[in-house]
């Protein structure tokens, strides 16, 4: 098994002795703590039907232990984009009421400050003040930026040329937001052999051991946090963001081995062998859920770029695998500390699957042009330079991305399920009450955990907060789920980013797309994946979902909008 040891000079972890006084008159122990631990383990840019126990045949069998003794979630939401997906997840809060409706940059209105909210409070600072030790190791990306005044300075800070003492303004770090510790990145977009923006706490971490990998490092950190919390007598939370499987694609070799012919068949085989694994396990119906169209008319037996394309999704698949492996890690770690049967460990990602073409991004902002040993980064803009290395930044594409989200419609960013529609797993062996391995079709979204662990923690959710007054709690609770009961959950449900939209009210959902403002109405409860637009036959029904969203976007400063 590996350990921390590796990564272990990176972290800046300071050791208490605690002497304890033998007196005469003993102190009365106290109760021992019966909440649970609570982790949460955050993918980027998974796809719907990646993992193994959503029909994928990438190998993922931590991630399918935990679905097999736990509860999936068939009608779970994010918010199409890993920044405001994250605002949303550690507030309890719809993310432009959170303060972050696009990306990290400040537009000077509510809604897109670029940052979270001093008027809303994060998972860690609510369950802080009710007695937990908190972490976070991975990505945290809801912070603004600090940028360099000229494009090439701004370069040499990201090739390691160059050192500054903060990536984001220090009040809005993790351990600034209620996390005790916490190791990570505060940017987005990562070399995974050599991150930028990688910090311990607040202080820049300048190197990293040669053969450093992010995932594992993420991974084998949060391990370290777990061991650590598990000696005292205080229940942890515990969220781990991982980078994984955001391009660039990335991996290690032994990794890539695994799938190297597993793509050759294409993008069609790939996408038909997922959904049939879909429909034999129960996790969809054919007759509500069939095969959306692929959008793209090119056939793989005329795709010139075969050899790139096949490695491409190799590489994804093995930044996939090796994130399993260490969840692997976390699980054995729980169980050797006795801690695994009183955590509740929830695994979802950030958005769909994402069709970028990150080659043609090419260097500037958060992508380096080069390694710190002065080796040129590559962007194929025609596939020439094969992804895996730390040389090439490269990424799946819209096509398999459409695969990676079986059986829906588009990817990252847009409000088609394809975008929305996220992976959730539960698993707590001594809380849930539900069927081990059971589906539930509680309608959840990303802001539900803040409600959750609330309840289940017996924490206090405040309405004010180091001088400010906080929104309230806009998620609803997934206890219900858990306990193996009917509920519905959300019976409205809103999103947009960057002009895409949609509005889900009982069995109809209203959506567009980010370049089209034109509704398309569908009945979400016999059409899931979206394939029969049914506005002109429900003008009514239109433009009472439309009233909807705009009451909607003003209360929760969607708009206005610079």
């Amino acid at each position: 098994m590996r350990t921390f040891t590796k990564y272990s000079s990176l972290l800046l972890i300071g050791s208490i002795s605690v002497l304890t006084a033998f007196t005469d008159n003993p102190k009365p122990k106290k109760a021992v703590d019966k909440r649970p631990n609570i982790i949460v383990i955050l993918a980027d840019d998974l796809g719907f039907s990646d993992i193994g126990c959503y029909g994928g045949e990438i190998k993922t069998p931590n991630i399918d232990y935990l679905a097999s003794q736990g509860v999936r979630f068939k009608n779970f939401y994010n918010t199409s984009r890993c920044c405001p997906s994250r605002a949303a997840l550690l507030t309890g809060l719809y993310n432009h009421n959170a303060g972050i409706g696009e990306m990290t940059t400040d537009r000077g209105v509510e809604g897109y400050r670029g940052a979270i909210s001093k008027n809303a409070v994060t998972l860690a600072e609510v369950l802080k003040n009710a007695g937990y030790s908190t972490a976070m190791s991975g990505k945290w990306h809801v912070s603004n930026t600090i940028e360099q005044p000229a494009p090439q300075a701004q370069l040499d800070w990201l090739n390691h040329k160059t050192s500054f003492p903060l990536f984001s303004p220090i009040d809005q770090y993790p351990t600034n937001r209620g996390f005790d510790k916490f190791f990570g990145t505060l940017w987005g977009v990562v070399d995974f052999f050599d991150p930028f923006s990688l910090v311990s706490g607040t202080t820049p971490i300048k190197d990293v051991p040669k053969d450093y990998y992010h995932t594992d490092a993420i991974n084998d950190t949060a391990t370290t946090y777990i061991r650590e919390f598990s000696k005292g007598d205080k229940p942890f939370f515990l969220y781990v963001a991982e980078n994984a499987p955001h391009w660039p694609l990335q991996a290690k070799p032994e990794d890539i081995a695994k799938y190297k012919d597993t793509y050759k068949v294409g993008w069609d085989a790939i996408r038909e062998a997922r959904y049939k694994r879909m429909v034999a396990m129960g996790l969809i119906d054919p007759k509500t859920a069939p095969l959306s169209p692929r959008k793209s008319t090119e056939k793989w037996e005329n795709n010139p770029t075969k050899a790139f394309d096949e490695m491409a999704m190799a590489v994804h698949a093995a930044m996939i695998d090796r994130m399993d492996q260490g969840i692997g890690r976390m699980i054995k770690t729980l169980k050797e500390t006795n801690q695994l049967d009183n955590t509740l460990i929830i695994f979802l990602s950030d958005n769909g699957a994402s069709p970028e073409d990150a080659m043609r991004y090419g260097p500037g902002f958060d992508r380096p042009s080069e390694t710190r040993s002065g080796e040129k980064i590559a962007y194929p803009i025609y596939k020439r330079v094969m992804p895996g290395p730390q040389t090439s930044y490269t990424s799946i594409g819209p096509i398999w991305a459409n695969v990676a989200n079986t059986p829906y419609q588009l990817a990252k960013a847009e409000s088609y399920e394809g975008g929305v529609h996220t992976p959730m797993i539960a698993f707590w062996p001594k809380g849930i009450t539900a069927k081990k391995g059971s589906y539930t079709d509680q309608v959840g979204h990303v802001m539900d955990f803040m409600t959750t662990f609330v309840e289940l923690a017996n924490a206090k959710y405040p309405g004010n907060y180091k001088g400010h007054t906080i929104k309230p709690m806009q998620g609803l609770s997934l206890v219900p789920a858990l306990k193996g009961k009917v509920a519905i959950g959300h019976q409205t449900l809103f999103n947009e980013h960057f002009n895409a939209r949609y509005v889900r009210s009982g069995d109809w959902k209203m959506v567009n797309l980010a370049n089209d403002s034109t509704w398309h109405l569908y009945n979400i409860k016999k059409d899931k994946t979206e394939l029969n637009d049914i506005a002109v036959q429900h003008p009514d029904k239109v433009k009472e979902l439309a009233a909807k969203w705009q009451e909607w976007a003003k209360e929760n400063h969607v708009l206005p909008k610079r």
